[in-house]
Parts: C-alpha cells; structure tokens; sequence
C-alpha cells in the first residue's frame, strides 16, 4: 500500500501540472496574435541563453531554502506559514549586520547568514509557542506575524541603515566584504547555489534519516499515536519549526549578500509562499525539491520571457500555480482510481493465495 500510495501522489501531481500547462496553452492560444512563437517563448525561451538559463537557477537558490524549511515545519503537522516572515526579516537582519559591522572578508558574510538563521528561528517558533500555550492555530498566528515581520523589518530599514542618498527608501550599500561571489560572469548565480545543495542534503538527513526526523513524520501523521508512544511531542514540534524558521531566515539572508546591493524590499518577498507550493509539489520530501524548485522557476523565468516578447501578460503564472495548488490540494482528487486499484490489486492478492 505504500507503494501504491507513493505512485498515486505523483501521477496526482503529475496531472496537476500537466493541466495547468494545458489551460495556460490554451489561454495563450486563444489571446495573442501569434501563439507558436508565444508557447515558444514560455515553453523554451529559458534554454536559449545561458542568461536565461542563469535566472532559472537564481530563482531556484531562494525557493530551496524556504521549500526545505516549510517540509520541515509542515511534516511535524503545523500549518505554519512564518516562512515568508522569517525569510524577510532573516534579509533585514543580514543587511543590518552587513552594513554595521565591520569584519574581514568571509567573516562577514558567515556572522550576517547566522543572524538571519537566528531571526528566522525566533520568527518560525513564535506560531508553535502560541499553539502549545494557547492553542492558537499556527495558520492564523503565522499570518498575523508575517505583517509583524513586515513593519519590524521596514522600520530597521527605514530609520536605523537607511542610505539618505539612495533617492528611494533602501539601506546603505552592503560593503565588498560582506557580498557572496559571483560564480559565473553571465549570470548572478553566487555561492549561495552551493549553500543551498548542503542544506538540501542536511535537511534530506534529517527529515527522512534521523530519529529526530522519523519523531517529526509521526507527530504529523498522528500527534495522539507519537504521545503515547512516549515521543516528545511539544519538544520535537518547537525544534522543526525553529529549524524550519531558520534554514527561511538562512535564505533570505543569502537572497540578500548574493543578488543584492542593498535591501530594497518594500513588501513581503512572496518567497516563503513559493516555499509552500515547492514543499507540497515535492511531497514535504527533500529529496523532490530541487525538481519542484526547478520547475517553479522555469515556469517563471518562461512567463518573464514571454511578457516581453508578447501581449500575454506574466499574470498568466499565477493561473497556472492556482489550479496546480487546487488539484493538489484537493483531497479526492483521483480518489476513484485509487479505490479501484486498491480493489483491483487486493482481489489479485486473494486469487494467487487460493492458488
């Protein structure tokens, strides 16, 4: 059953996308004067330059953090959706100590990633703290605290290492000591690429590996069954959230010293929520994220293309990300089929046993 379970997650998956693709297709078909070279532009346009395909993997540097963290959070069952706080203000924190700290080169870079690691572990427990004081809901909490993160970040920003000289509301400029290297000269792929891998592969460890992982899966699966099994729910429900919180805060560190000059965020990144849709494409297993992650950001990079090389607009993702997010999510989605390889599969069983 388990291997029927694992092959009906991803054929539910695998159809999500694909009729996402075909809607977006058909909507472009139907709306431009010139669909062919538009479906070429989206399907393709990222392959035809190695720019392009730079801006793939720049858009996937970030959404590997923030999609790690959430599997990590979402697997102890805790709808915690601070990512995209932690992922935020983890950035704030970077550009504080980045621009008010003086250290040696690689030095620097290290103490601004932990204090964003930090923040985004102070950031993700908060919600867990709420639900097992008070029993809040995590969904509700973690919203509420994103716009806390917001306004907290914009005021660091806004009146503590603002750059009056900018000509718009941004920190002062982040010192050459502080900035991740670049690792390709056409591109802005940075040393952040091989941070996010490690992590990955940490993470892989940890969530599918460890005991400490195994204790997370079941509290998520069945918190009452890990309780009497003599698991540490509360404690193993603190320590993926703060995890979870940390690897987001880690990336909007990273996202910061390794793109950016200075940070120029008006508005919440919507990375944390990328974060989301990548851990759920990828089952919460991180060993998928890469593909989910690479998918997302070429879907992106195509969309950007084809905005700029015709009359459909880059609003055309979102459609697409909505209706993959509603299949997926929906609970009964393909439900027959499975009942009925279920029925088919156990009636083979019983007629080879009588065999």
């Amino acid at each position: 059953m388990n291997n029927l379970e694992k092959q009906f997650k991803l054929i539910r998956i695998f159809v999500a996308i694909s009729s996402a693709l075909v809607l977006a297709l058909l909507i472009i078909l139907f709306t431009t004067s010139d669909p062919f070279q538009t479906m070429f532009d989206f399907l393709i346009g990222p392959l035809t330059t190695a720019r392009r395909m730079g801006n793939v993997i720049e858009l996937m540097i970030p959404l590997l953090f923030t999609g790690v963290g959430v599997s990590i959070m979402f697997s102890a069952g805790q709808v915690n959706l601070s990512s995209e706080g932690a992922f935020f203000l983890g950035g704030v924190a970077a550009a504080y100590v980045a621009v008010s700290i003086l250290l040696p080169m690689g030095i620097h870079p290290i103490a601004a990633i932990a204090a964003g690691g930090l923040v985004g572990a102070i950031v993700g427990v908060i919600p867990a703290l709420l639900f097992l004081k008070f029993n809040a809901l995590p969904v509700v909490s973690s919203l509420m605290l994103n716009y806390i993160c917001l306004f907290l970040g914009l005021y660091v920003i806004n009146y503590l290492i603002i750059d009056p000289q900018a000509g718009f509301l941004a920190s002062l400029e982040y010192p050459q000591s502080s900035l991740l290297p670049k690792l390709f000269p056409v591109t802005r792929i940075h040393f952040g690429l091989f941070i996010a891998i490690f992590v990955l592969v940490i993470g892989y460890l940890f969530l599918m590996k460890s005991k400490w992982g195994y204790s997370i899966r079941i509290i998520g699966k069945n918190p009452n069954f890990a309780k009497y099994s003599g698991v540490k729910v509360a404690y193993y429900i603190l320590l993926s959230q703060l995890l979870g919180g940390a690897i987001a805060g880690m990336g909007g560190a990273i996202e910061q010293l390794g793109i950016y000059n200075r940070f120029q965020y008006q508005r919440l990144s919507g990375h944390g929520f990328d974060g989301i849709l990548v851990a759920i494409l990828a089952g919460y297993n991180p060993k998928l994220i890469p593909l989910a992650t690479f998918f997302l950001a070429y879907i992106r990079t195509g969309a950007d293309i084809m905005s700029r090389t015709s009359d459909v607009p880059i609003e055309l993702i979102l459609i697409i990300q909505a209706v993959i997010i509603v299949f997926v999510a929906a609970e009964r989605f393909l439900e027959g089929w499975k009942h009925k390889t279920i029925v088919k599969r156990s009636k083979e069983a019983l007629v080879a046993e009588e065999v």
